[in-house]
C-alpha cells in the first residue's frame, strides 16, 4: 500500500514543472479527465496558459491578478481582485473556454506581506467550447454543510447550477479546526444514472493556524489529515498528514475524512470530471458509515462559520 500512497499523494513541489509549483494533467500516469496548476508569483511576474483544447478556471489563492486572454482573435484583460488568503472567504475568478489562451500576472503582494501571490488553475481537456466568463465574488454561492464537528463551508462556484463549463466540477471547502469534512466517506467511481457519477477527483490542500494562535506559530507546520481507501472499482490507500500545497489524487474508491487538527483550519479545492455524459456530482456513502449523517439532525452548525470578511 506504500506504492499506492506514493502514486496518488504528492507533497508540495513534487510535481513542479516550468515555473509551476504543481502540475497535474492528462500526462500524469493513470490520470485522464482533470488537472490543476498552482503557482507563486512576485508582483509583476507572469505565467502563460498556453494551448487550446482545455477549459480552465483561474482561482486566486492569495493576492490579486491580471489575466490577459485571447480567443478568436480578440484580446481581453480581466482583473481579479482576489483575497488575502483562502481563509478570508470567497474570491472572484475567471473561467476560460477551451478556445482561449492567456497570461496570468500578479498585481499585488499576496496580502500577507510575503511578497508573493498564489493562484490555482483547474483544468479539464475538452474540445467543447463554453463561454469565457468572469465570476464576481458576489456570484459565488456559499453552502454551510453538516452540523456540529462535521460543519464546513463549501463554495459551489464550479457546479453546473452556477458555471456553464464543458466537463469539470470545481468547489472549495473550508473546515474549521477540529472539524471533519468529506465525511461520511463516499465514492463516485461508477456510472449509475440518478444514483452515482463516475468522476476522478483532485484535492489541493492548504492549512493555517487559527486566528487565535499565539505569535510565533510557524504556519509551515500547520497540518490536517486525509484518508482514502479501496472500493470495488480498484485498490487505493492514502492515510496522510497534509500541509499547504499537498495534492491527493482520487481515481476511484472511497475518500474521506479530511480532518482539521486542533489549532489549524483546513482548506481544500476539488476538481472533478469523468466520462459520464452528464456533468453531475452524485455520490454513494460507504454503507458502514453513512448512518452518521442522521446524527447531524438537531445539532447546531459550528458558530465559527462562515469564514469571510464579516467573521
Amino acid at each position: 500500500m506504500m506504492e499506492q500512497a506514493a502514486r496518488w499523494f504528492h507533497r508540495r513541489g513534487e510535481l513542479a514543472e516550468g515555473g509551476w509549483e504543481t502540475v497535474v494533467d492528462d500526462r500524469t500516469p493513470g490520470w485522464e479527465h482533470t488537472g490543476i496548476r498552482v503557482a507563486r508569483l512576485a508582483p509583476g511576474e507572469s505565467l502563460a496558459l498556453e494551448g487550446t483544447g482545455v477549459e480552465r478556471l483561474v482561482v486566486p489563492l492569495s493576492g490579486s491578478f491580471s489575466v490577459a486572454h485571447a480567443e478568436a482573435g480578440v484580446e481581453t484583460t480581466t482583473e481579479l481582485a482576489g483575497r488575502d488568503s483562502v481563509f478570508a472567504g470567497r474570491t472572484d475568478m475567471l473561467y476560460l473556454s477551451a478556445a482561449a489562451t492567456g497570461t496570468v500576472t500578479a498585481t499585488g503582494d499576496g496580502g500577507s506581506g510575503s511578497g508573493e501571490s498564489r493562484f490555482l488553475v483547474a483544468t479539464s481537456p475538452t474540445d467543447v467550447v463554453r463561454p469565457t466568463r468572469y465570476l464576481a465574488v458576489d456570484e459565488i454561492p456559499v453552502e454551510l454543510r453538516g452540523a456540529g464537528a462535521s460543519s464546513r463551508q463549501v463554495h459551489n462556484f464550479g457546479r453546473k447550477e452556477v458555471l456553464d463549463a464543458a466537463r469539470f466540477i470545481v468547489v472549495e471547502v473550508i473546515t474549521p479546526a477540529e472539524n471533519w469534512s468529506s465525511y461520511p466517506p463516499h465514492k463516485h467511481d461508477e456510472h449509475a444514472p440518478g444514483h452515482e457519477s463516475q468522476l476522478e477527483e483532485i484535492y489541493y490542500f492548504e492549512v493555517a493556524p487559527v486566528r487565535e494562535a499565539p505569535a510565533g506559530v510557524d504556519p509551515e507546520q500547520a497540518f490536517g489529515m486525509f484518508s482514502s481507501y479501496s472500493s470495488p472499482a480498484g485498490p487505493l490507500e492514502i492515510d496522510a498528514q497534509v500541509r499547504t500545497g499537498d495534492v491527493a489524487l482520487v481515481p476511484y474508491g472511497y475518500h474521506g475524512p479530511a480532518v482539521a487538527a486542533p489549532g489549524y483550519d483546513m482548506y481544500y479545492l476539488n476538481v472533478m470530471a469523468g466520462p459520464d455524459p452528464d456533468r453531475s456530482w452524485l455520490i454513494s456513502d460507504d454503507p458502514a458509515h453513512g448512518w452518521v449523517r442522521d446524527t447531524w439532525e438537531g445539532q447546531q452548525l459550528d458558530p465559527r462559520l462562515p469564514f469571510g470578511p464579516e467573521r
